[in-house]
């Protein structure tokens, strides 16, 4: 069976093979001014650029040492490129600090992980839990009972690739950093600025250090400096009102819920709760306009979310006060290019998105696989001293068009998640017990019409949805 996929690339007039890493059994057939179809992409480049010594090797600047920057630095790597990373602060990866919980790498974004590096795909899907053996879907606040089924197994296996996963953040890092290199990773180096020519970019550190090179990637996430100074501050992220609370549960097996991923709706809250295995229960209470609590965040969350099941305010009540952590939402508004000059952005520095899909970093691995891609094939066509500038223009164009609109759309459903959802309501209202003639009779409860309607449109919708945020139709 080959999956066909049209997509103009400028790459040399001479067709050849090029297989992704782990499709022996379902191979990839690329239609474009060449037919590529077999052999490992990544790989058959760094193996053409040894046989290449005396050509000299593009040179990238990786702003970032995050899951984007990493996971491109990797694809650097793979490619026979020479790259450096600049980060500000690695004890995340180095596994100091407080972790900021687990991440979510969809089906999509493990595909093509395994095309750059099969190898390190292996163990980080060996260092991750699967939450999809386990009921997974959205539930209703109040009530706990289930709205709609999230099936993460079918659409993986409909197209024979990865189930989605859910992996300590550092952990993810770890991984990367050691199949990256350490010694290609500066730390406590913050980009600061940078100068484009038509001849090469230099980067600018805040230690008064710059560096050379011919490309700059801006993989600096949500604050992206790179952003910027590229664009100006017109792309500042922007508040959504809402902030996150997270904790971890630490679950006996009596406590332990039988989910492995169930999103709670409320009227102006939600509460994510996600199986991170080892007895452990992540979770991520996001509240509208919270109050200012010199109390602490426990008792304002068990106060905020008291009249909600008990599934929900025993996860809350048997976390520890000191491990909750509070992080306001943002995300930054769509722009209409990404890159300018020998400069390119990806992952949230790009298109940082609110977290309701848990897609982030799905996105920026699907980035830096296809921005590699767009570079290679001018590495392929060009002497690194005789790329023109305007075939990296064009090559970030393509980056673009071929990213655009499935970011926009997730970006959108996101949004919409966050404007739309925090209106759902359990009940039109609830008069609770109601006395007539001296005589209690039962609470009167009206479930709400309109969100009644939205859910049934919704789980209508939701398949679809998921089969395509999930799997991606096309590789």
């Amino acid at each position: 069976m080959a999956f066909v996929h049209r997509h103009s690339l400028n790459l040399s007039s001479q067709p050849r093979g090029i297989l992704l890493h782990g499709k022996s059994e379902n191979q990839l057939v690329f239609t474009v001014r060449c037919e590529i179809s077999g052999a490992d992409f990544f790989n058959d480049h760094e193996e053409n650029s040894r046989k290449k010594t005396k050509k000299k090797k593009m040179k990238i600047l990786i702003a970032g040492g995050g899951i984007g920057g990493l996971v491109y630095a990797l694809a650097a790597k793979r490619s026979g490129f020479d790259f450096t990373v600049f980060e500000k602060d690695m004890t995340t990866a180095r596994g100091e600090g407080r972790a900021r919980g687990p991440i979510q790498l969809s089906s999509s974004g493990l595909n093509l992980l395994q095309s750059i590096d099969k190898d390190v795909t292996s163990a980080i899907i060996e260092a991750s839990n699967l939450t999809s053996d386990a009921p997974n879907g959205i539930a209703d606040g109040l009530t706990g009972q289930w709205l709609a089924e999230i099936d993460f197994r079918s659409p993986a296996k409909r197209k024979g690739i990865p189930v989605s996963k859910m992996i300590c953040r550092v952990e993810l890092q770890r991984i990367l950093l050691n199949a990256v290199g350490e010694d290609n990773v500066m730390n406590k180096s913050k980009v600061v600025d940078f100068v484009s020519d038509s001849n090469k970019v230099t980067v600018f550190l805040e230690n008064g250090e710059q560096y050379e090179g011919d490309v700059l990637v801006g993989a600096d996430g949500l604050r992206s400096v790179v952003r910027s100074k590229l664009f100006g501050p017109n792309n500042e992220p922007k508040n959504s009102k809402y902030v996150c609370y997270t904790g971890v549960q630490e679950c006996l097996p009596a406590y332990l819920p039988s989910s492995g991923y169930k999103f709670f709706l409320g009227y102006n809250k939600y509460l994510l709760a996600v199986d991170i295995g080892k007895g452990r229960m992540q979770w991520y209470a996001l509240v509208k306009n919270p109050p200012v609590s010199s109390q602490g965040y426990k008792k304002m969350l068990l106060e905020r979310y008291g009249d909600w099941c008990k599934e929900v305010t025993g996860m809350i009540s048997r976390t520890e006060e000191e491990t909750i952590i509070r992080r306001p939402i943002y995300d930054i508004d769509m722009m209409n290019t990404w890159g300018k000059g020998r400069v390119v952005l990806l992952g949230d520095a790009a298109h940082a998105m609110q977290p309701y899909l848990g897609q982030g970093s799905t996105m920026a691995i699907e980035d830096c696989y296809w921005l590699m891609v767009e570079l290679q094939n001018v590495a392929k066509r060009h002497t690194v001293s005789g790329i023109p500038l305007h075939q990296l223009t064009l090559a970030f164009r393509r980056y673009e068009d071929r990213r655009k609109f499935r970011v926009t759309t997730i970006h959108t459903i996101c949004r919409l998640i966050g404007d739309v959802g925090s209106h759902y309501k359990t009940y039109l209202f609830d008069t609770g017990p109601l006395q007539l003639f001296n005589v209690v009779s039962a609470a009167v409860s009206v479930k709400d019409p309109v969100s009644v309607i939205t859910m049934k449109l919704f789980q209508l919708a939701l398949p679809t949805i998921v089969d395509w945020v999930i799997a991606n139709p096309e590789p």
